[in-house]
């Protein structure tokens, strides 16, 4: 799964979610895309999952691009704790994906076979997403 090795800060704040994404917004390597429609975090274990869901699909054909990262620690309490006493301890790694946001691209591949194995993984996420194509695109694999 993905983790960053090293942070600067152990935990970190929750943060603001508002706006749409300033960067990462267009294809940069790949002719087919999956762009979030939704905010929200996605986590390292969700991130995986829709890869292997993903490249599995292509039966390792083509090539896929993962477009975020999961670089900010998730923090929790333990169970049946009182309030106060502190953050509780990191337990997971999650991306911040604002509108507008490719999560992932891929290539070599036909529009049928990546538009299903986009499909199979955005059921992976927990946010809202949308296929997109780089315009002009062949119609079989390069």
């Amino acid at each position: 799964m993905l983790a960053p090795k090293k942070v600067k800060f152990r935990k970190r704040f929750k943060g603001r979610r508002a706006g749409n994404a300033l960067r990462g917004s267009d294809l940069a390597y790949g002719d087919f895309g999956l762009q979030a429609t939704d905010r929200g975090w996605v986590t390292a274990r969700q991130l995986e999952a829709a890869r292997v869901a993903l490249t599995r699909h292509i039966k390792r054909g083509g090539r896929v691009w993962i477009r975020i990262f999961p670089d900010k620690p998730l923090s929790k309490k333990p169970a049946e704790t009182r309030m106060g006493k502190g953050k509780g301890n990191p337990e997971m790694w999650v991306a911040v994906v604002k509108p507008g946001r490719i999560i992932f691209e891929m290539e070599g591949v036909t529009p049928e076979i990546a538009r299903e194995a986009m499909r199979l993984a955005s059921r992976k996420l927990a946010i809202a997403t949308q296929y997109c194509e780089r315009p002009g695109v062949e119609h079989h694999a390069s």
